[in-house]
């Protein structure tokens, strides 16, 4: 496969706003050889060999989310071992699945038992609650590209997330549907870190602006009925609906819109924020929001020329495909700098490498990145995600948002 060199050109920066369950081995090379570089970059400063995991969902309710962050980590490492600048890695596919399928308890396992040090998931919170205690004891370091529960800041030595915490978009898509004129807000919520945390940012916010939260109503991950949610919901009359769910959405959409919901006044969220072609329901005029800058042409072509080239379709979607690409780059940098393959060593490096501390010098891809790291010189890593800047809490500090509108067809395009 031909190197991919992606043009940076059209780059958008923000401040701090699956394949199957096969390794992928990529020019593997030694392991760490304790060089120390300081040759004026004539040779690499380190010589590591990384094992990584990717634990990201090929089925279960996040499904359709797992083919573009996949493609994001396979670029990323496509592109780190390319550069042969210090660090080589070494691959391991994983289906993360969801708390129904549980495909995640046997995919650690695999994971583990193949030695990965640092690992690219989970996409879920709910997910990443139940296996961080189990990474943090193995010694792994895990960077979700996709975690947004509000309560994630500092939840382990070795947990890092690179999309930002759901207050965020919660103040972002509440300040929407105050915009948009509503004054009523019922909210339907999945019963877990994720919707609990986004459903009470949406109305801590809205209710800010002046406006009503006048129903909530849950359901459990799991649940295949939603009348009783709906019905106690739309009780209240109120004027717009917020949908905190996964592909759930497709069922709780219909019953709306046949108790009386306004099909152009739902509020979707990120994790079911797609296009919708089949849905009995149309959307036109409905908005949703989720992380991330606007992504440039070229980065798209990249991620799909290596995606086909592991025999997928092309990806329709790119949800937190940059934040994926971006987890893999900021480990691989972090380990060139420690010289090591141990989670615990690449996580002390990745503050600075990111630019929270160490006023190190601005570098946004891994080829020029590790040129300086390989020069004896600090970085401060700028990815397609945006400017990144872990906190001492492990949280990027601020990230793009888009706000999203459905079109005719319940195709989505972005408005801000």
């Amino acid at each position: 496969m031909n190197a991919l060199k992606s043009s940076r050109k059209t780059r958008i920066f923000a401040g701090i706003a699956l394949a199957s369950a096969t390794a992928l081995v990529l020019a593997g090379c030694s392991t760490p050889s304790g060089d120390d570089g300081g040759d004026g970059g004539e040779k690499p400063a380190a010589n590591v060999t990384l094992k990584m995991g990717s634990l990201l969902p090929a089925t279960g309710a996040l499904a359709f989310l797992g083919a573009p962050m996949e493609a994001g980590v396979q670029l990323a490492v496509q592109e780190v071992n390319d550069a042969d600048a210090g660090v080589q890695i070494e691959l391991s596919t994983a289906d993360e699945g969801d708390l129904d399928n549980k495909a995640y308890e046997t995919s650690m396992a695999k994971l583990q038992s193949e030695g990965i040090t640092t690992l690219v998931g989970a996409a879920s919170s709910s997910v990443t609650k139940l296996i961080v205690d189990g990474n943090t004891s193995a010694g792994i370091l895990a960077i979700s590209p996709s975690n947004t529960g509000v309560d994630f800041a500092g939840l382990s030595d070795l947990y890092f997330r690179t999309a930002p915490s759901d207050y965020l978009q919660g103040e972002v898509l509440a300040n929407t549907i105050a915009e948009d004129g509503h004054k009523s807000l019922g909210i339907i919520y999945q019963n877990d870190p994720y919707g609990q945390g986004l459903a009470g940012a949406i109305k801590e916010v809205f209710e800010g602006t002046g406006g009503t939260v006048v129903a909530e109503a849950s359901y459990n991950q799991g649940d295949g009925q939603f009348n009783a949610q709906v019905s106690e919901v739309m009780a209240a009359k109120p004027d717009s609906v917020a949908i905190v769910s996964y592909d759930q959405f497709a069922t709780i959409a219909p019953l709306l819109q046949n108790a009386g919901a306004d099909a152009g006044a739902m509020y979707l969220v990120d994790g079911n924020l797609k296009d919708w072609p089949d849905l009995p329901v149309d959307l036109t005029g409905s908005k949703g929001t989720r992380a991330g800058a606007e992504l440039p042409d070229d980065f798209v072509a990249d991620l799909n020329e290596v995606w086909t080239g592991l025999g997928h379709e092309e990806i329709d979607a790119l949800t937190y495909s940059a934040e994926a690409y971006d987890a893999v780059i900021l480990m691989a940098l972090g380990a060139l700098q420690a010289n090591s393959d141990k989670g615990a060593d690449i996580a002390g490096e990745l503050i600075e490498v990111s630019g929270g501390s160490g006023d190190g010098e601005k570098c946004d891809s891994y080829e020029d990145c590790a040129a300086l790291i390989n020069d004896g010189k600090k970085i401060d890593y700028d990815g397609y995600s945006g400017e990144v800047t872990f906190d001492e809490d492990h949280d990027p500090q601020g990230a793009a948002m888009g706000v999203y509108e459905f079109e005719s067809g319940n195709v989505l395009k972005r408005i801000s």
